[in-house]
């Protein structure tokens, strides 16, 4: 574990990303003991109240356990962590993990269709408008980042336009992660790239196909025995 001194912005949060891309990096180990609160204090650099904030972060986030007597040992994140650790897992010292990025990748291609289906079957007109919108946006674009940032707003609309909250949920983690990787992804994949990726120009192709399901909607609830 190679600690080094805090550069002071918030130094809580700089203690909490030491540790934390150590703990993700497998460097510190599950099951193994951190240092004590004294001597973290002293190698880092800074007071002890900030390593107990740290700590309470860490704890909060399940990759450390802070037991009776001061010890905290380092949990398995795999198993006790949340959707809420994906932007740290994407983007760690300054680098992609492309392991993590194409898992929220496959995990988009996935369950993007199932809301696209839910936000179509929920909303009518006023849903194809900001996908027009949206689209319109994402051709004029004059950047990478640009062009990436209204995918998110295209993605923005869909899930909340789906109704449900569960989806809004998970959606955050994996938007924040985007967000966080956006200047690797602006460099990677160029605006309106040509490159054969579903992940690309799925927004482009699903606004027909949005139109088509709000049309044929109205029947499929016309033909239900369920009041409206």
């Amino acid at each position: 574990m190679a600690l080094q001194p805090v550069i002071r912005r918030s130094v809580p949060e700089a203690v909490f990303d030491q540790i934390a891309t150590d703990v993700l990096s497998g460097e510190l180990p599950a099951g193994s003991a951190l240092p004590s609160e004294r001597r973290l204090a002293e190698v880092f650099g800074v007071s002890r109240p900030a390593v107990r904030e740290a700590l309470k972060r860490l704890s909060a986030a399940s990759l450390v356990e802070v037991r009776h007597g001061g010890v905290t040992t380092v949990r398995d994140f795999r198993r006790h962590a949340g959707l809420d650790l994906l932007p740290q897992l994407v983007f760690r010292d300054g680098e992609l993990d492309a392991g993590v990025f194409r898992s929220i990748l496959e995990t988009r291609l996935r369950i993007g269709p199932k809301v696209a289906e839910l936000a179509a079957e929920q909303h009518g007109p006023e849903l194809a408008a900001l996908l027009d919108d949206s689209l319109r946006r994402l051709e004029a674009s004059r950047s990478a980042v640009e062009w990436h940032r209204g995918t998110l707003e295209f993605w923005d609309h869909m899930v909340d336009s789906s109704g449900s909250i569960v989806f809004r949920l998970m959606y955050n983690p994996f938007r924040a992660a985007y967000e966080r990787a956006l200047g690797v992804l602006a460099a990677a994949i160029p605006a309106r790239s040509t490159a054969p990726t579903r992940i690309v120009h799925w927004p482009r192709r699903s606004a027909p196909a949005m139109r088509t399901r709000r049309a044929a909607a109205p029947a499929r609830s016309s033909n239900s025995p369920t009041p409206p």
